[in-house]
């Protein structure tokens, strides 16, 4: 079984190179969006156990591989902009960052990794796919798309982007959610606790097989 990694939103697939150094037993595929660089498809033909962060979740998902096993969400959620039955993020916050993206793109870019905890990205930045991307996280709705998949949820207690309500609100409509919270984790997780994090894919995995 392969593992097939997706990143979130205004970061790329580096985000995973502590967290796969760790798994070298694995065929590890890392996909990237191409918000700072060319785009990267990482497709697979067999079983595949995917592991996101962030938004990279929905975009899973979204578009889920054939012979998918399970996934392993880590900061991950299946909704993100709030309506009357979620309490995400309200799509005002959204829109704004949307209005500045046009305008000076890199400036929101490092606002939001800043908040993450993360440097200013390296390289030239693709505006298209982060406004693209924006927009289905204010708009985009996957919290039916789990069925009965196995999934893996690891939290941060600290998480400024995703406060306790929402945390608590993600994968409500999945038939097989395992839930872990990293008391003093931020939104990063797969950089603060690469550890921790392989450890937990590599127990996930195991059970699947």
């Amino acid at each position: 079984m392969s593992l097939l990694f997706l990143h979130g939103w205004a970061f790329d697939g580096s985000i995973w190179d502590d967290v796969i150094s760790r798994l070298g037993r694995f065929r590890c595929l890392v996909d990237d969006r191409g918000y700072f660089g060319a785009p990267v498809s990482a497709l697979t033909d067999g079983p595949v156990l995917l592991v996101t962060h962030s938004f990279g979740t929905m975009r899973a998902l979204g578009a889920l591989p054939a012979q998918c096993r399970g996934l392993v969400a880590i900061n991950g959620f299946d909704c993100f902009g709030a309506r009357t039955d979620f309490p995400g993020v309200p799509p005002r916050l959204i829109d704004r960052m949307l209005g500045r993206l046009a305008g000076d793109a890199e400036a929101v870019v490092a606002d939001f990794r800043a908040r993450c905890g993360a440097p200013p990205a390296q390289g030239e930045i693709n505006r298209e796919p982060l406004e693209h991307d924006l927009i289905a996280m204010r708009d985009g709705d996957a919290r039916q798309a789990g069925g009965s998949l196995p999934i893996l949820s690891i939290q941060g207690g600290a998480d400024p982007i995703m406060p306790p309500a929402m945390r608590a609100a993600v994968f409500a409509g999945a038939a097989q959610v395992e839930r872990i919270e990293r008391t003093d984790g931020g939104h990063l997780l797969p950089v603060t606790d690469p550890d921790y994090c392989a450890v937990m894919i590599e127990r996930f995995a195991d059970n699947l097989a």
